[in-house]
């Protein structure tokens, strides 16, 4: 199997403590809920750091887990990782466009049980190669090969890819940046997800003051509906805050 060496700085501790009740809510979601697609409503909200640190957590809890790449129009994983990509080094998007198979794009990495599959080359309208039979059989392999395949997919205010993969999926996670989205884009949101027949797992409220209950009040209207928590909230240091996140 192909191997990648990536780099993952150290969260300060709240944040970690944070992710950790993710990672254990996940664990009791159920042996049915495998592929869970992690999204948002915006750009800059979090989710690809949010997938990130779920996808090494699982997977040092000794669950092989693997984190598929699927925001092919504007990846950021090879610069959160510090992975330099070669030209023969094939992702996603070879594996969609047929020129590459299955064994080629499953990447072994330093983190152990931690497996990738990269985008290595953005794509501007990749719309047609999911809806393919091929991103569908490459989920359920992989389904079928990890306990966990966590999906990193493009927000869902942005484009249609993320409401399209999410009809493909066990589970999916919100990402929800406090005092930025509107809460009539993650209304939206939630129902894109709903409609997608994907069961929403819960929310994660991304850089939100522990003081703070402005999002509490539209949780409790909303959350009896979509059957869903926020007990995942924290925020990041400064160095996230200056750094644009997908």
């Amino acid at each position: 199997m192909n191997q990648l060496t990536i780099t993952l700085p150290e969260l300060p501790y709240a944040v970690e403590e944070a992710m950790n009740r993710l990672r254990i809510n996940i664990k009791f979601c159920g042996k049915n809920t495998r592929k869970i697609l992690l999204t948002s409503c915006l750009p800059n909200e979090g989710k690809s750091t949010v997938s990130s640190y779920l996808w090494k957590m699982l997977a040092e809890a000794g669950f092989p887990t693997v984190l598929l790449d699927a925001d092919l129009r504007k990846s950021v994983m090879k610069n959160r990782f510090q992975i330099e990509y070669g030209e023969e080094m094939k992702g996603l998007n070879h594996y969609l466009s047929g020129m590459a198979e299955y064994d080629e794009v499953v990447y072994e990495t330093n983190i152990q049980n931690g497996y990738l599959v990269p985008c290595t080359q953005l794509l501007e309208n990749p719309s047609a190669l999911l809806e393919d039979v091929r991103f569908k059989e490459l989920l359920n392999k992989l389904s079928e090969d990890y306990r966990f395949v966590i999906i990193d997919t493009p927000p869902l205010g942005s484009v249609s890819d993320g409401a399209l993969i999410a009809s493909m999926c066990d589970g999916a996670v919100l990402v929800v940046r406090a005092g930025d989205t509107p809460k009539g884009l993650i209304k939206q949101s939630l129902h894109e997800i709903e409609q997608s027949g994907c069961k929403l797992l819960g929310t994660v409220l991304n850089r939100a003051e522990v003081k703070s209950r402005a999002y509490g009040k539209y949780y409790g209207k909303y959350g009896s509906k979509y059957g869903y928590g926020y007990g995942y909230g924290y925020g990041y240091g400064s160095e996230e805050k200056t750094e644009k996140q997908k």
